[in-house]
């Protein structure tokens, strides 16, 4: 599903844009895959992973999520930059469409500057929009407070963990967490 474009100003003063995916975005995102990976240890991939996304990979996703009826992705730009992106999906299933899992990354040059925020809003936004779903879903990896602080902010809830569901290259072994953001109409 395509977003309609939303312009506004970071907390230091930069201009940013939301909007849907474009191909013009495929070369930005392969790199923001690539250095979002190495940032933290709490996105699910390392820099040598990103290895499989390719610009004809990135274009097949675009088109798809743009044409999509059950999921929107989000890019955020800053100065033309891709700072991060989210996404929204849910179930088309009888059972599970009430249900719609999201997720988002930035880069760290680009946290604290309201990005987080703004991009959750609109996903809230879009969720509130399906009559059908009364519930958004995510997970977060122990230890990911930046993020957990976030979530809870935006109305999500902890419901359940995944014992060691993470384990890093040092063999460290750590937790995923699942939070529920219930739709009020």
């Amino acid at each position: 599903m395509i977003i309609k474009d939303i312009e506004y100003k970071l907390k230091d003063g930069r201009n940013a844009l939301i909007r849907s995916p474009q191909d013009e975005d495929i070369q930005g995102m392969l790199e923001y895959l690539y250095i979002s990976a190495g940032e933290t240890d709490f996105i699910i991939r390392y820099p040598e992973e990103c290895n499989k996304y390719t610009v004809e990979g990135e274009k097949a996703l675009f088109d798809r999520i743009n044409k999509a009826d059950n999921e929107a992705m989000l890019v955020c730009l800053v100065e033309g930059k891709v700072a991060g992106n989210c996404q929204i999906t849910w179930n088309k299933g009888i059972k599970t469409r009430h249900r719609a899992s999201v997720a988002i990354a930035l880069l760290k040059e680009y946290w604290n500057q309201g990005i987080g925020t703004r991009l959750f809003q609109e996903l809230i936004r879009i969720a509130e929009e399906n009559p059908n779903l009364i519930q958004i879903e995510l997970e977060f990896v122990e230890g990911n407070s930046r993020a957990r602080a976030l979530y809870e902010k935006m109305g999500f809830r902890i419901t359940g963990v995944k014992p060691n569901a993470i384990r890093l290259k040092d063999g460290t072994l750590l937790n995923e967490y699942s939070m529920i953001r219930e739709i009020k109409r």
